[in-house]
């Protein structure tokens, strides 16, 4: 039965990590924290990037034949991402669990509060003026339905966000994807569209770099049968949330995702209180 469960928890991870681009690891954590209280927090985050990995592959494969994904951008961001998730995957064996619960929730909340209060911007105020100008990059793109995008990034900023993410997100086990996301859009000017495509493809690529340092450090072994059965809920759900990601507001997504963040932050709280 609860194998069961696991392909469940791993399809509405997958639908709806894909739909935003964020690979769903914030889904995921905190609900392996519930269901596996007495792991700990290094099995905890080797089971989500793991299967952040597999979601982000999949939904890669349906946004490429969008033709949504910017290549370039995506493996300028992997030159800084990549070590920042080695480095994460390495520095989560120090943190003992109910200080890693602590951590977490308060990133949750964090979140939950952000996207509440500033949610990704829409298609229509993305624009070509730059936060920073030490490295512009100008990029234009066409999506396989004839879309046209034009924006520009300064390459400094999106690096150095990028290492920075990458600690983070492999330390929460969570991808980067809920945090890389609103930052390629209100800080970056991506497009919506493409800021999910291209994001998920940098969750594959971290995701990888990530496992393969928790597989060398034996972490995975433990834990492939919990892999193995969330992997296969999430590659069916990428497909479908990589599908309804032009159908639905960006926008009501992310908010109903910031209410349902705010209710697992409390709930991860109790737990590290608990302890």
């Amino acid at each position: 039965m609860l194998n069961f469960y696991l392909i469940l928890i791993g399809f509405v991870a997958g639908t709806i990590g894909t739909l935003i681009g964020a690979g769903g690891g914030f889904i995921l954590v905190p609900i392996l924290l519930m269901v596996y209280p007495d792991k700990s927090p290094e099995l905890i985050t080797s089971i989500s990037l793991a299967v952040v990995c597999i979601n982000a592959i999949s939904g890669s494969v349906n946004y490429a034949f969008k033709k949504r994904i910017d290549y370039r951008s995506a493996l300028l961001f992997s030159t800084t991402t990549l070590p920042g998730s080695i480095l994460g995957s390495v520095l989560v064996g120090y943190i003992p669990r109910n200080v890693f619960d602590l951590i977490f929730g308060i990133t949750l909340l964090g979140l939950c509060i952000y996207l509440l209060i500033k949610p990704l911007k829409t298609e229509s105020h993305h624009s070509n003026n730059l936060t920073w100008n030490i490295w512009p990059i100008r990029r234009s793109l066409q999506d396989q339905q004839g879309n046209a995008y034009s924006y520009a990034y300064d390459l400094v900023l999106a690096c150095l966000l990028s290492f920075i993410i990458g600690i983070a997100a492999s330390i929460l086990g969570i991808g980067g994807g809920i945090i890389h996301v609103p930052v390629m859009i209100n800080l970056l000017n991506f497009p919506v569209h493409i800021a999910t495509a291209t994001s998920h493809f940098v969750l594959a690529l971290m995701g990888a770099s990530a496992s393969a340092t928790h597989w060398v450090k034996g972490d995975i072994n433990a834990v492939l049968s919990e892999i193995l059965f969330l992997g296969i809920g999430v590659v069916v759900g990428a497909q479908l949330g990589a599908t309804l990601s032009h159908k639905l507001k960006a926008v009501v997504i992310i908010r109903a995702l910031a209410v349902a963040l705010g209710i697992v932050a409390l709930r991860v709280f109790w737990m590290s209180f608990r302890h």
